[in-house]
């Protein structure tokens, strides 16, 4: 099971691509699944604005959204540093050093290929969709 731990974090505002009306599990009107972009890289957008990384060259990830923003403007609190859940956007294996795939979440990085796109390390394994546990080393 995913677990975080010592997790440094910062809120700041969701973006469009992070504002994802998710509503309540099982109530009329409710997204299926529920869980909008919690739990992917995301990368400063703005002034104290934060959006979904998409692992374009020229962007530098800052962390994992934490919770499920409903509306552009409204509080993402971002892991920054510690031990985080992350979703898989592949099959990762604990060990795996982990990048970011277009669609923000954490895949298993090829080495030494993609040595300057690792963001972490998972501590734990997981399938495509499900989440796992990451050691975030973003910024080294």
């Amino acid at each position: 099971m995913a677990y975080e731990d010592s997790l440094r974090s910062v809120t700041l505002n969701a973006d469009s691509t992070l504002a994802v009306y998710t509503g309540v599990p099982g109530l009329p009107g409710s997204a299926d699944p529920n869980g909008g972009k919690q739990y992917n890289f995301v990368k400063v957008t703005g002034a104290r604005q934060c959006g979904l990384a998409t692992a374009a060259a020229n962007e530098i990830p800052v962390g994992v959204l934490q919770n499920k923003p409903q509306y552009t403007g409204q509080a993402a609190t971002v892991g920054l540093r510690g031990i985080s859940k992350v979703e898989a956007g592949g099959n990762v294996s604990a060990g795996n050093a982990i990048k970011i795939k277009a669609t923000g979440q954490g895949v298993a990085a090829t080495l030494p290929a993609d040595v300057a796109l690792v963001v972490g390390i998972a501590l734990s394994s997981a399938a495509d969709g499900q989440i796992f546990t990451c050691l975030l080393q973003l910024g080294n």
